[in-house]
């Protein structure tokens, strides 16, 4: 079936992040770039349009469930999406004054999810990340849920970012247990973060866009926080990057702006945590200083292996990451909006897949792009990515989700496309037979492989 994109002139123009000089990054706001889930505010979305049929590749969509009015007349937008026993927690986004808390649908019948409670809705803020595990430690054992909680207005002095922790052993009854507080002034608190076990002791990884530079240095953009006691959040390490890598000085880089070993002026900031599945070693996503790794056996003592890098002409861009291959193999995407920047290559964010049986020297493999370019403008750069065996699943906003053969990670192959009107998708996560994605505008959307080949590249 031929599949026939429209995009509308006003939507165009709305999209489209730069026009020549310096990019404009979503996340990039101190370089003048909007917050994702802002950029479409007020914008009819109409792309993709898809003639027939919401399934395309091997992807079938078998539920489309919007999130409930939490606050009558308040329509929320959505974040991130995580499951867990059989549970969908999603984050949600900026849209309409945030406070929109974190979402739980029971997913009994995948075909009919049902949103059962909400949680963590925090006047001011927003609860963009939710990650949720069942933990055993002498103060605490059930179902832990650790949001992200980012000020609306980073300025305002009643406002708190940070991270808030809830038991979610009865996901019907989400009970709150603690608040850690990100507490640099200027920043707007905890973007994304990652909850790990070490053996006995538990720890939450942030990422706080900013909080190196608006702090001048006094607090960084990467804590690991003790949360072995849910109730009594404790910091244990912040992440100096001129600590621990020789290309970054006091002198080249003040947390945000740096320039780098070929005289290159980039940005840095974490934009993004993750670790293995040891809870050992952590993956920080550093914009232009690429994917930093770090052994953490001693939590309190890091360790800097090393980091993943870019050719001189390439934007940086280090959104977020995930392992395959046994944690052999790094997926970074990269997330550009804007193609056109002098003295770099014109393209949008793409996916860089490393060898890393050796964290001390990441090998790229291999690179995987899109289809879509700026013809889609929201749809041309990859946003996140998740592993599953041998496939790996990438958002891609108005580009819908991609699934991607990685069994050689030297030679990714696009196994399926899900584009459906209007899409938005921020994210997706694996469970079960079923791929949940979160799309901003419009809820939980969930998805089941349809069998199928490789599927063929859209027309236009």
């Amino acid at each position: 079936m031929k599949r026939r994109i429209i995009v509308t002139s006003a939507l165009a123009g709305a999209l489209v992040f730069s026009g020549g000089g310096a990019s404009v990054l979503a996340h990039d706001e101190i370089g003048g770039g909007v917050e994702k889930g802002d950029n479409l505010a007020g914008v009819e979305l109409a792309v993709p349009l898809i003639e027939g049929s919401k399934n395309t590749g091997n992807l079938k969509e078998v539920a489309a469930v919007p999130l409930k009015e939490i606050r009558e007349g308040v329509k929320n937008s959505t974040g991130d999406v995580y499951a867990h026993k059989g549970f969908a927690y999603l984050g949600t986004h900026r849209a309409n004054g945030g406070a929109g808390g974190v979402r739980v649908f029971d997913l009994k019948d995948p075909t009919n999810p049902v949103e059962v409670s909400a949680f963590a809705d925090i006047p001011g803020t927003w609860q963009e990340k939710v990650i949720v595990k069942s933990v055993n430690t002498k103060s605490f054992k059930g179902d832990l849920a650790a949001v992200s909680v980012q000020k609306m207005d980073q300025y305002d002095p009643n406002s708190k970012g940070g991270v808030v922790l809830y038991d979610v052993t009865n996901p019907r009854e989400p009970k709150k247990l603690g608040f850690w507080e990100s507490s640099s002034s200027g920043a707007r608190g905890t973007h994304e973060l990652y909850l790990t076990e070490q053996g006995d002791n538990l720890y939450v990884l942030t990422a706080d866009c900013y909080a190196d530079y608006y702090s001048h240095g006094k607090k960084r953009d990467v804590s690991i926080v003790d949360v072995s006691n849910p109730t009594n959040p404790n910091t244990i390490f912040e992440f100096n990057p001129r600590d621990y890598i020789s290309e970054v000085t006091a002198e080249n880089y003040d947390g945000y702006n740096w320039t780098d070993k070929e005289g290159v002026k980039r940005v840095a900031f974490a934009h993004s945590v993750k670790t293995d599945e040891t809870g050992k070693t952590a993956f920080l996503s550093y914009w232009d200083l690429g994917t930093i790794i770090l052994d953490i056996s001693d939590a309190k003592k890091p360790v800097y292996l090393g980091r993943t890098d870019f050719a001189s002409n390439v934007q940086g861009a280090a959104h977020s990451m995930d392992l395959a291959k046994g944690g052999t193999v790094l997926v970074e995407t990269r997330e550009v909006f804007g193609p056109t920047r002098e003295g770099f290559e014109s393209a949008y964010g793409y996916t860089m897949i490393y060898d890393i049986k050796d964290k001390t020297k990441p090998k790229l493999l291999s690179t995987f792009r899109t289809d879509f370019t700026e013809t889609i403008p929201n749809g041309a750069t990859v946003h996140d990515p998740k592993v599953h065996g041998n496939t790996l699943y990438l958002s891609h906003y108005s580009g819908g989700v991609r699934t991607v053969d990685i069994t050689d990670p030297a030679s990714p192959r696009q196994t399926g496309v899900y584009i459906p009107s209007r899409a938005n998708i921020w994210g997706v996560f694996v469970d079960r037979n079923y791929i949940l994605a979160s799309d901003i505008g419009s809820g939980l959307k969930v998805l089941q492989k349809n069998g199928g080949q490789s599927s063929p590249a859209v027309e236009f």
